[in-house]
């Protein structure tokens, strides 16, 4: 068994909405059937029990080693506590090839789950033995590694249950959520709205301090100092236990409590200073010590912490004791467990020190062991859910010191004998406010309830219906794609929306190319969308990006299928068939959201197929009004958009908009019918996003279809009185409507030039000449710059071939160079000829006719 190409799938696929791993398995004759290897299954099984059923999902029942392997990933990373439901084996044409699909929730965890998989495979076919516990601990050791912590991956659950999309920025807690122009961010618990200057102060103890006694929050007695000497003469003028800590820390470190000794006070003071360098000695307040969350204007969550301790039993030793507990299942060494294990460390031996214990005291019957002075979840402390109990001024308090410091999410430490009563009442007061918090005592406490916090962070980041969501449009299809897509997102900027747009000249936002080449890709489509400045998207969606990596968004707006074609790229990546091609574009109408739409090509039957399969509605465009699709789809009730002599009609109903083709510059008048359906799915579109009609009248009316606005799109240049027309096309589909075109405009003599992309068939090369040599007198052929695989010589020499029967080119030239061919061509143009140049180098082609027009 080989496996020779992995691809990553980031988003919607051909085979599932989720994220995925898509590999091609070659197997030997005999790996074909699993059932002719004899004794395989029961030796994987022996190796991996938990490996589930074997199955075919073909049209035969055979099981083969690719299917094993498929099962074995899929099984493997479910065992390591990955949330993973799919995987798939398709056989392809040629024999022994298996497309190998399996589901992942984090990408490295399931590349390793493909390796296992492998391993094991090949221990079970060659009786060689598998360590699945090593393997299994390796996963679960990657994926507590990678994936999102508690607290951060609580909100991104919140979000995703909201239908707010999200982005993983960094390897870390850093998350965008929406698009574009109304997205947020947040790291840890931490917004894109928190202050800088709020963390600052939530940092400074101190200054924390005066600023709640300001706001009348009870806050307790003392201050800074800067030497031992100094912290003992404060702890006695406070005269009752204290508190030393530093003054810029977290998580409880170098916190001393319930000191009261000089030698104590020197000690703790310390610890401290090895921190920061000033250190805070303020009154020790007796009681429980409660973390109330605030998020926004409101108390959300609160709990009740507790140090890490053990309870003596007479017996054991504290060592002993310590290691009991922490042999509960509930505990764990990372994030992944309700609690995790008690640190036996120096720190604790330091507090077991102060108690006048040690690891091997055997502590009497009953006696409570504290092992830190925090309760810290992180070093094995624990916390119970109190949201319901805490009194109304207690939590009003709580409020009141977030918002003094400023911050939005803020965790409120506060020591007291009971939440019950306000805080004046017992002495109580709040100790700490903490940016970014930790959420997992309150997402899954000790004991007691757990509170959806991440829930209330996205709300306050997402008022109402708020989804963070632009408007997206995705376009697909054979032909028309990068015209229709620069008209969307030109009806949409006529609204006044800053528009970000992808297609295979680059990416745009706000009309600005930010990036050039071919960006029809989803890298493309995410940067757009992480784009602040961006109100709107449009992408044009291509084959190879789906089939490379998938989609860049989980779910659009619309999805506008053009046609679907003969010569894009059949033969690559297992697509044979035009019917392969259609399963790859309708992608994007199968992941339109439920309140979307899908615009069809109604004259198209692939096309209007794949109304089926979306989960939003559907608008039909034709040439023709009578297509059979379109009177039913328009007798039920449903949009329709077609062309009625000459005005392009919007339909739903008894209603109609009619947009005269005299006012829309891009179809000339109507003479050029592949432009008119252009603009057909282009309208049904804004309609879709419901933009004003006058707004998309206008729009029509101002797109203009020169090489700064569509280039390389059937731009039309005067050259002394002849008509030079340049296009892009490269595939007989293109040709076909490119022909029909330029028979709708007078010429007394038609040539035209020509070359072809190597990464086409022979027979998409040669067809391209056969149709234009029955259209034009004279061809001429050059060689492309980029080959794409093909020998030199070997695309001419199959264009020359498409010509061995043209019924009407009489001339035929072979130029080496495009410019040359260029400039051959327009060297022998005289007034009312007509010339069609298909460029390769797109811009540069054009710049080179556009200055031999100006010289004339």
């Amino acid at each position: 068994m080989d496996v020779s190409r992995i691809r990553i799938l980031r988003g919607p696929n051909l085979w599932t909405r989720h994220t995925a791993i898509e590999a091609i398995v070659s197997c030997a004759e005999a790996e074909r059937s699993i059932v002719g290897m004899d004794g395989f299954e029961t030796r994987l099984r022996a190796r991996f029990p938990h490996i589930g059923f074997l199955e075919s999902t073909g049209s035969d029942d055979t099981i083969s080693m690719a299917h094993a392997l498929e099962s074995a990933a899929l099984a493997l990373q479910s065992q390591a506590g990955c949330p993973v439901t799919f995987s798939r084996t398709v056989q392809a044409l040629e024999s022994g090839v298996y497309q190998v699909i399996v589901e992942y929730t984090e990408e490295a965890v399931g590349k390793l789950a493909f390796e296992c998989a492998q391993t094991l495979c090949a221990a079970a076919a060659n009786d060689l033995p598998f360590d699945l516990a090593d393997a299994l601990a390796r996963l679960r050791e990657l994926d507590e590694d990678v994936r999102l912590g508690p607290s951060t991956g609580s909100i991104v659950e919140a979000a995703v249950a909201r239908g707010v999309p999200f982005r993983r920025l960094t390897d870390g807690s850093m998350v965008q959520f929406g698009w574009g122009s109304r997205q947020r961010r947040i790291q840890a618990a931490e917004t894109s709205a928190t202050s800088a200057i709020a963390e600052s102060i939530a940092q400074d103890k101190e200054l924390t301090k005066m600023l709640l006694n300001a706001a009348g929050v009870p806050v307790p007695q003392g201050r800074v100092v800067s030497n031992a000497a100094d912290a003992w003469q404060v702890a006695q003028e406070i005269d009752s236990p204290v508190v030393i800590k530093p003054r810029d820390g977290n998580q409880g470190k170098g916190v001393a409590v319930n000191i009261s000794t000089r030698e104590q006070v020197f000690a703790a003071f310390a610890v401290a200073a090895e921190i920061c360098s000033d250190v805070i000695v303020e009154r020790y307040l007796p009681g429980h010590d409660f973390r109330l969350l605030v998020v926004g204007k409101e108390m959300v969550a609160a709990a009740r912490r507790d140090p890490p301790l053990v309870i003596g039993d007479g017996v054991h030793t504290i060592r002993e004791l310590v290691d009991q507990v922490n042999s509960d299942p509930l505990r764990g060494d990372g994030h992944a467990t309700p609690l995790t294990k008690i640190r036996f460390d120096a720190i604790a031996l330091a507090s077991l020190a102060k108690q006048d214990y040690h690891a091997d005291t055997v502590p009497p019957t009953g006696v409570r062991v504290v092992l830190r002075n925090n309760a810290n979840l992180s070093t094995g402390g624990t916390a119970t859910d109190v949201t319901n109990d805490v009194h109304p001024q207690m939590a009003a308090r709580a409020v009141a010191a977030a918002q003094m410091v400023g911050l939005d999410i803020c965790g409120v430490d506060v020591v007291c004998s009971s939440v019950h009563r306000p805080l004046e009442e017992q002495e109580g007061g709040i100790v700490e406010v903490n940016a970014a918090p930790g959420l997992r005592m309150h997402i899954s406490p000790s004991y007691g309830k757990g509170r959806p916090v991440g829930k209330a962070i996205i709300s306050t980041m997402f008022s109402g219906h708020d989804d963070g969501r632009i408007p997206l449009v995705a376009v697909a299809g054979t032909n028309g794609k990068t015209t229709t897509v620069r008209l969307i997102a030109h009806l949409l900027s006529c609204k006044g929306l800053r528009v970000g747009m992808t297609n295979s000249d680059g990416v745009y936002i706000e009309k600005q190319r930010i990036d050039t080449g071919d960006c029809s890709g989803p890298r493309s489509a995410r940067n757009v969308l992480m784009h602040p400045d961006v109100d709107a998207a449009v992408f044009e969606t291509a084959r190879g990006g789906i089939l490379r990596e998938g989609l860049g968004f989980d779910r659009c707006n619309v999805a506008v299928i053009t046609n679907i074609g003969m010569g894009d790229h059949l033969g690559l990546s297992f697509i044979s068939t035009v019917e392969d091609l259609a399963v790859v574009k309708r992608v994007i109408v199968e992941n339109v959201a439920p309140n979307g739409v899908a615009v069809l090509n109604a004259g198209d039957p692939m096309v209007t197929s794949m109304a089926k399969v979306c989960p939003g509605s559907v608008t039909f465009f034709a040439y023709d009004k009578s297509n059979t699709v379109m009177t039913t789809h328009r007798a039920q009730g449903h949009r329709v958009v077609y062309l009625d002599g000459t005005d392009i009609v919007a339909a739903q109903g008894l209603n109609e908009v009619r947009v005269p083709l005299a006012e829309i510059p891009l179809t000339r008048n109507g003479t050029i019918r592949f432009q008119i359906e252009n603009v057909m799915a282009a309208t049904a579109a804004a309609w879709a996003l419901k933009l004003d009609w006058e707004i998309i009248r206008t729009g029509l009316r101002t797109f203009i279809n020169d090489p700064a606005t569509v280039p390389g799109r059937f731009n039309i240049f005067d050259y002394r009185g002849a008509t030079v027309i340049a296009d892009y096309g490269h595939n007989p589909d293109a040709i076909v409507a490119l022909v029909q075109a330029v028979e709708n405009m007078p010429a007394k003599r038609r040539s035209v030039v020509i070359s072809g992309a190597g990464d086409r068939r022979d027979e998409d090369i040669r067809q391209q000449t056969q149709l234009l040599g029955d259209a034009f007198d004279e061809v001429i052929l050059y060689q492309d710059q980029c080959q794409r695989g093909r020998a030199d010589g070997e695309v001419l020499a199959l264009l020359r071939d498409g010509l061995k029967n043209a019924r009407r080119t009489s001339a035929t030239q072979e130029i080496d160079g495009e410019f040359i061919a260029i400039d051959t061509a327009l060297s022998t143009l005289t007034e009312g000829d007509l010339c069609l140049i298909l460029i390769d180098q797109v811009e540069e082609a054009l710049e080179h006719i556009a200055k031999r027009v100006a010289e004339h």
